[in-house]
């Protein structure tokens, strides 16, 4: 995998450049942007366009006046029901292909982010076979050198028959006992120098091929990256297609069944109705949005409790980022902390690969799982930016923050609506930031959690152990 240590993302030519991150992270994209600016069609980014929400429809949309109004003559009732049935037909393909759009983009964002792994993985193994046949070209050479040293080792014009024959044989059968060493020595070293050989060009031949791997493994990064920024456009196209449906859906279905009606029923009574179910969505959101509070208030207090633990623990002297922190999700002080409460269901590596109902999981697990239960808490594991939330593939509903430095987090499987955060966010670390969940190629309702270094993942039990946190 990536090595940790790499300092800087340019220096590794693994990242985008300056002009490209300004390009990918420009300033956070609002859902009242994105409409205006007709983002509802992913332009520019590399995916087929989603249907906007046509203008028309945008706009005009009957009041309850011009329903009660309408009913008082037939022929206009009947142009009122004609109008609001293609609103809401209207509405309600906006908003199917916006999130079939946001998706596909999606699904894209997955494969691309994928292919680069594939590439990074692929160049790494490659160096580390270059680097194996270097060592072993290095430890053949060496031998030979010994072997030359031996034979040789008096120096000077002499020759080695004429070490041979220097009088020091007591017989024949002495002499040919010598001879028969040194054709073995001679035959040793020839063979032990071709083996250098052999391994050196073979050393550099895998330099080659490493070197040639990693140009391909950052140009799919970058396309990685254009896909990501294509798959959030067209996610937050999706979600403000879905807003604008629900903020009319629900009026347009209460004035239709209205001028429907054939009996004395009266329009403030389907007007009632609407206002009913909308006061019960808001209560609903608003428990929604008290739980995800107290779920925060209970991380904040926490991450207190652990960081006092810690500064009691290091108060002896020495330094670290804390004692590991297992089960519980306090901040250390290392300013990070464990992502979820729950248990590792899955470690990183290989795998058996399991398979589900139209797909497969990966034979080689780039995170470790960690399950809670459904709907529980996720927590930012460091302090960051939101620069992906959304839909990804087979992570199902994910998060990306980026925390400086090249390192990074991915929280996948992320249940519907259980995201709490938008890109763009800045976000501190233990902060709820989403609810487990059972999406994408998924299980079982857990979290997946990686890691990332430059953009590659790596060993998120490594990588969260140097910083006193146990996963």
């Amino acid at each position: 995998m990536i090595d940790e240590r790499l300092s800087d993302p340019e220096d590794c030519g693994c990242a985008p450049s300056e002009r490209e991150r300004s390009s990918f992270w420009g300033s956070p994209m609002t859902r009242r942007g994105a409409i205006a600016l007709g983002v509802l069609g992913v332009a520019a980014a590399g995916v087929a366009a989603a249907p906007q929400i046509p203008a028309a429809y945008a706009a005009n949309y009957p009041s309850w006046p011009d329903v009660q109004k309408a009913m008082a003559n037939e022929s206009t009732k009947k142009a009122e029901i004609g109008k609001i049935e293609g609103l809401i037909a209207n509405l309600q393909g906006a908003a199917a292909r916006a999130k079939a759009a946001a998706e596909q983009a999606g699904n894209e964002f997955f494969q691309a982010q994928q292919d680069f792994v594939t590439a990074a993985q692929r160049a790494d193994d490659l160096q580390s076979q270059a680097d194996s046949e270097s060592a072993r070209a290095k430890d053949a050479a060496d031998k030979a050198g010994q072997v030359a040293a031996q034979l040789y080792r008096n120096g000077g014009d002499s020759t080695t028959l004429q070490l041979l024959l220097s009088g020091s044989a007591a017989n024949a059968d002495d002499l040919l006992a010598r001879l028969g060493t040194m054709d073995k020595l001679l035959e040793a070293n020839r063979a032990v120098y071709s083996d250098a050989v052999a391994a050196r060009d073979s050393a550099q031949s895998l330099s080659n091929q490493a070197a040639e791997q990693r140009k391909e493994r950052d140009r799919l990064q970058k396309i990685a990256q254009k896909k990501m920024v294509a798959a959030q456009q067209a996610s937050d196209a999706a979600d403000a297609a879905v807003a604008n449906e629900s903020a009319h859906l629900d009026d347009l279905q209460g004035q239709l069944a209205a001028l429907k009606d054939t009996t004395a029923k009266t329009v403030a009574g389907y007007k009632a109705g609407v206002e009913a179910r909308r006061k019960a969505e808001e209560e609903r959101k608003r428990r929604a949005a008290a739980e995800r509070r107290r779920q925060e208030e209970a991380a904040r207090k926490a991450a207190a409790a652990a960081a006092a633990a810690a500064a009691k623990n290091n108060s002896g002297g020495g330094g670290g980022g804390g004692s590991p922190a297992s089960a519980g999700v306090g901040v250390v002080t290392s300013g990070w902390c464990r992502p979820s409460s729950g248990w590792q269901s899955s470690g990183y590596g290989y795998r058996y690969a399991q398979c589900g109902s139209g797909y497969c999981a990966t034979s080689f697990h780039e995170g470790v799982d960690l399950a809670a239960a459904c709907g529980a808490p996720i927590y930012a594991a460091h302090s960051g930016r939101v620069t992906y939330a959304g839909y990804n593939g087979g992570y199902g509903n994910y998060i990306r923050l980026d925390h400086g430095g090249g390192t990074g987090t991915g929280y996948g499987h992320i249940r519907n609506g259980g995201i709490y955060v938008r890109y763009g966010q800045q976000v501190r670390a233990g902060q709820v930031i989403a609810a487990e969940g059972n999406t994408g190629h998924s299980f079982g309702c857990h979290l997946h959690f990686e890691t990332y270094v430059n953009g590659a993942p790596v060993n998120p039990v490594t990588f969260m152990a140097a910083r006193g946190i146990s996963v």
